[in-house]
């Protein structure tokens, strides 16, 4: 009984010590994708060229190279147990919720009113948001896609 699990025991160290030593020598080895060629390419000079992809005309711009993104939100917004309603007209629904490029939220009523929340983040927003469907060049165009 004793030698029975003392043989298991050595069948798993053993087994353990070829998938360890197997495991190193793939580490030491170059995945075909990370071998960087040191040919310089045929032209004289001239610096060998990164295809791009997917190609610049097709790529979405970075979160950071817009000045921020927007999402209506039609119903009432509850933040902290307290529906959010604006300072200036009372509404506490039909918002346009704005998240700038430096993380802030702002929300924007129906009759035009801006207001930071600083009790949203980018983290919020980017639970409630779907996916980004338009890219607007200025505001107005943006404001207006979204029916305000």
């Amino acid at each position: 009984m004793f030698r029975r699990r003392a043989r298991t025991d050595r069948e798993f160290r053993e087994a353990q010590r070829e998938s360890l030593a197997l495991l190193q020598m793939h580490a030491q080895e170059p995945l075909p994708f990370d071998i960087v060629q040191t040919e310089a390419p045929a032209g004289a000079g001239a610096e060998a060229v990164v295809p791009d992809f997917p190609p610049a005309e097709v790529r979405a711009p970075s979160r950071h190279d817009v000045e921020g993104v927007m999402m209506r939100w039609m119903q009432p917004l509850v933040i902290d147990g307290e529906v959010r309603a604006c300072p200036t007209c009372g509404a506490y629904r039909d918002w346009i919720v704005f998240c700038m490029r430096d993380d802030s939220v702002w929300l924007r009523c129906r009759a035009g009113h801006e207001v930071q929340e600083p009790r949203l983040d980018a983290a919020w927003y980017n639970r409630n948001s779907g996916p980004v469907d338009r890219w607007h060049p200025t505001l107005e165009d943006g404001l207006r896609h979204l029916g305000h």
